[in-house]
């Protein structure tokens, strides 16, 4: 039987008017979408006979396929569009190869290819004259087609940039318009088709945000009554008078600070760069357009450079010279060479100037304070902030309440309140409210604290929303090591081991443990070590919660004892500072995009040093223009004054030295690196203390006493024991130089250093993000923005030099999930420097870690990533890591060995964009519990057979947008 090639405009299926298919003749005809299932009913007919239309396998499949193609295309346009009748024969051959129909596939597609031949023949592939076309204005008037402009947008778009085909781009742009077609249409077709080519040629990636800044130069230009539309060459001349007119705007609209108006706006318009525009990935440009760019009623008003220079602007209120201290920090800001946190760039130059982070808190053992906890979580989640909150201190199940001579329920119960608050209340509408509890591991209820993200049991004792994680004692870790008991006790009849730790902590533990036996306590469980650490790594595995952070090396190398103790970390795990009833401490963030400052294959320390010092600074302008929501947050800001200056882009910064990640040469650099980046940012803050005086807690801190991170080692090898640790600590720099540099002028900050994930401002430079290796070399990313092609440049390049890239290498990399290892063209060492985040030895990352953490006061944001994952191979990961000093760990992103699904992903899937921003669509979650697997018990999973029905995260889990509330 022939197979037939459907006529999509026949379909019926929800789907909006305003959505339309254009036919090759040109012609358009409303969308509807019964036929799809038309389609592939006759598709099955033609390869498996008549009787397959009764087969209900078949019926399901066509009825499920069909209707999530339409879905999909209206994802792509929510507001309504057209589509091409060639993308929709393309989702549906899409839809059959993802369904391991291939036989099917098949004979679809050599169907399309015989008929297009045919049609080519007969000159049926001319469409209507272009000329004719006539283009609809905001107004309802119409005007010709100006086929003239659309060249120079495209052009323009193609200029400087290698393998891009300006005319292809014209012509497949012009087969997608109709007659009567509006001007953002115009623009929607252009983007479109430049996307669709970024698989094959990742620089179409910049092509297609290039075109994309025609619509939003439209935009904001019109509203400002600048002008209607602009080509790029035409922001040379608008770019001032846009931005001057965009300040007087914000604060007619009471969204800027009046203050801006003070500035020398001349002067500043013409620091503004208007070529930096061009430097944008489609994902990054996307992502500002969606998500940062202040807007009025819906109308983005703000463009790119202009959001740079506004948020240098509110960074430079108390600078003596604020023009000149604005237009170097927008150098930083808009050459990608820096990047602020996600806060400062939403907020910076704003009436409510929460530029802030990150925000910890200490929840006390009685109910007002509890309830006051919540209400300072959702007043700092209200402004934008990631929260980790401590909740070790509130007693345990079956504590005794003297008020009322009852029993506690423990804390279980108001973490499903803080779960439900992080839910109400969703980072001031623009991204979903985030927050992380953290409980040590003596403490009675930490084995329920394990199940909260579980998927089975009671519900009300649930939290799925929200983040947990283990604060963990070394001495837990020395048990575990030597196999012996623990004992879990209730803060309620042991309060003081809550702010101990080191040697501190042992002797008063052990002198706890004593009384069990005595009997003069009662409320206690004792376990054995190891059992408890098999549960903490089998709900890790099984839900990615809790996650595991080390106590003591958190504050033993701490700059801060003197004033406090680090009773967790963050939402992220990066930052540790000390925390009270009386103090919400607050970090401030920014990274140093590492890629920028590699020139000719070796790390630029003078471009490096220029970098640190001017984000340094920047950083700690932050604590005094900041809006605190709660006092306790301004006040420990002021006392302490931390800053976390941080790195990103460090897989690309290999790539560009020809480094693997799983190689000594990439640990190498990770020290070096990091050195380099803590001697220059110990050293700014220092200058900074001299300029504007130390920080209020200084005496007594580790700096005072001449002890910076690189020494506070030894500290965590006396405490723990030397059997405990093995970390290197080889410097290269001339640390006795930094030593009495504070010594005589002291320090601005008390911390100065963390590695924040950097999920949202990495997309927006164009890099890999923090310190993680490559997700996949080929994939699609998804967040709040929508669906992005995502492809790895350097592979690609490093493929065309040596004639491997071509169309069967794009499919291959499709069909193998974006990974060169089974492709066996690929050479040995290129296969070694792009492998993927789960073809990496976890042991790699770890190592990495370790030689970054000694130069680092705070910590680290560090995924794990492991593939054919099993209990061992978790025990070695984890406690290598806390053999190796490192302070804390982040997701394990495991992926099991026996059920690796492949994804076929073809054009229709790579570029399926939905534009969520303003759908509410909820976040995705990092993590999951897979849906395949049943929960299973701990000797199950120690010996691997858990493992095996494991998947791996998704693009979108991997973007994880709680990351995004840090930065």
């Amino acid at each position: 039987m022939e197979l037939q090639t459907p006529d999509p405009t026949d379909l019926s299926l929800t789907a909006p008017q305003a959505l339309r298919v254009i036919k090759r003749n040109g012609d358009v005809a409303p969308f509807d979408a019964g036929k799809i299932a038309v389609a592939m009913r006759k598709a099955f007919i033609a390869v498996e006979g008549d009787n397959v239309s009764a087969s209900s396998r078949v019926r399901d499949f066509v009825e499920q396929a069909s209707q999530a193609i339409a879905r999909a295309f209206l994802r792509r346009m929510p507001d309504g569009g057209t589509v091409h009748i060639e993308d929709i024969q393309d989702q549906v051959e899409l839809a059959l190869m993802r369904a391991g129909e291939q036989k099917v596939a098949r004979a679809y597609v050599l169907y399309r290819e015989e008929h297009a031949r045919a049609r080519a023949a007969a000159g049926a592939e001319i469409e209507k004259p272009h000329p004719t076309l006539n283009v609809t204005l905001a107004d309802g008037s119409r005007r010709p087609l100006d086929l003239g402009r659309i060249e120079t947008l495209v052009f323009d778009a193609c200029a400087e940039l290698e393998n891009v085909d300006p005319n292809r781009i014209v012509e497949e742009s012009l087969k997608n318009l109709y007659d009567g077609v509006s001007v953002d249409g115009v623009s929607q077709a252009l983007t479109m088709t430049a996307r669709t080519l970024v698989e094959k040629e990742p620089n179409y990636t910049y092509v297609t945000a290039r075109l994309l800044q025609d619509s939003l130069r439209r935009e904001a230009l019109t509203f400002l009554g600048i002008a209607e539309e602009a080509t790029f060459g035409d922001m040379a001349e608008f770019y001032k008078p846009a931005f001057q007119a965009y300040v007087a705007k914000g604060i007619e609209f009471e969204q800027l600070d009046p203050v801006l108006a003070e500035f020398d706006l001349e002067r500043l318009g013409d620091a503004l760069d208007h070529s930096r525009d061009n430097a944008f990935t489609y994902l990054g440009l996307q992502t500002l357009y969606d998500r940062y760019f202040i807007h009025r009623d819906d109308v983005r008003y703000e463009l790119p450079q202009v959001m740079f220079m506004r948020v240098a602007m509110g960074l430079a209120l108390n600078e003596d010279d604020r023009e000149a201290r604005a237009i170097e920090f927008y150098e930083l800001l808009s050459s990608f060479d820096y990047m602020a946190s996600t806060p400062t760039l939403f907020n910076s130059g704003t009436v409510r100037s929460q530029l802030s982070s990150c925000y910890l808190t200490t929840v006390p053992d009685e109910l007002d304070g509890i309830y006051s906890a919540i209400r300072d979580n959702a007043l700092l989640s209200k402004w934008a902030g990631g929260l980790g909150n401590d909740w070790t201190p509130v007693r345990a199940l079956g504590s005794y309440i003297k008020g009322t001579n009852g029993k506690s329920q423990g804390v279980v119960p108001f973490l499903k309140v803080v779960n439900d608050t992080a839910v109400a209340v969703n980072q001031g509408g623009k991204r979903k409210g985030a927050v992380c509890a953290y409980l040590e591991t003596w403490h009675l209820d930490v084995e329920e604290f394990f199940e909260l993200r579980k998927n089975t049991g009671d519900d009300r004792r649930r939290t799925h929303d929200m983040n947990t994680a283990n604060w963990v004692p070394d001495l837990f870790m020395k048990r575990v090591f030597d196999d012996k008991e623990w004992t879990l006790f209730s803060p309620a009849t042991c309060p003081d081991l809550h702010d101990l730790y080191g040697a501190a902590f042992e002797k008063r533990y052990e002198e706890y443990e004593a009384m069990t036996r005595s009997g003069q306590l009662k409320l206690f469980k004792r376990v054995r070590a190891k059992d408890l650490w098999r549960k903490m790594l089998s709900m890790l595995f099984e839900t990615g919660h809790p996650w595991i952070t080390f106590k003591d090396p958190c504050n033993l190398r701490s700059p801060q004892q003197h004033a406090g103790v680090v009773h967790s970390s963050n939402l992220c795990t990066e930052i540790t500072l000390n925390t009270s009833v009386d103090e919400i401490a607050v970090c401030n963030l920014g990274s140093v995009n590492l890629a920028q400052h590699v020139t000719d294959g070796k790390l630029d320390d003078d471009k490096l040093k220029k970098t640190v010092r001017t984000a340094v600074r920047m950083l700690d302008n932050v604590i005094d223009i900041n809006y605190y929501a709660v006092p306790q947050a301004r006040n420990s800001n002021f006392k302490h004054r931390p800053v976390g200056l941080g790195i990103m882009g460090f897989q690309d910064a290999l790539y560009a030295q020809d480094i693997a990640y799983a190689s000594e040469e990439a640990v190498a650099f990770a020290d070096r690196s990091m050195e380099l980046v803590s001697y220059h940012a110990i050293e700014a803050s220092s200058d900074l203390a001299a300029e504007r005086g130390r920080y209020q807690s200084f005496e007594g801190s580790l700096w005072s006493q001449g002890v910076l991170p690189i020494d506070s080692i030894e500290k965590l090898k006396t405490e723990r024991g030397e059997k405990y640790i093995e970390v290197d600590t080889s410097a290269t720099q001339d640390w006795q130089r930094i030593r009495r540099k504070i010594a005589d002028q002291g320090m601005r900050n008390s911390n100065v250093m963390a590695i924040a994930p950097t999920a949202t401002i990495s997309n927006i430079c164009g890099i890999s993000q923090s310190i993680e290796p490559t997700y996949q070399n080929l994939y699609v990313k998804s967040n709040l923005s929508g669906e992005f092609t995502v492809v790895n440049a350097y592979l690609v390049h490093d493929l065309k030099a040596r004639g491997l890239w071509d169309e069967v290498m794009i499919n291959d990399l499709k069909y193998y999930d974006g990974s060169v290892q089974p492709i066996e063209r690929v050479p040995e060492d290129l296969r070694a420097k792009y492998a993927t985040a789960f073809e990496t030895e976890p042991k790699w990352l770890v190592e990495a870690a370790a030689r970054r953490q000694k130069w680092i006061d705070q910590a680290q944001s560090l995924n794990l990533y492991i593939k054919g994952v099993s209990g061992k191979k978790l025990d070695v990961t984890y406690r290598m890591a806390w053999f190796r000093g490192l302070k804390t760990t982040y997701y394990l992103r495991a992926l099991g060995a026996t059920s690796v699904e492949k994804s076929t992903v073809d054009r229709g899937t790579l570029n399926a964009v939905s534009n969520q921003a303003s759908g509410g669509a909820p976040a995705p979650q990092a993590q999951p519990a897979p849906t395949t697997r049943e929960p299973r018990g701990v000797e199950d999973f120690l010996t691997g057979k858990a493992g095996s029905g494991s998947r791996a995260p998704s693009a979108s889990e991997i973007d994880d947008l709680g990351c995004e509330a840090c930065q």
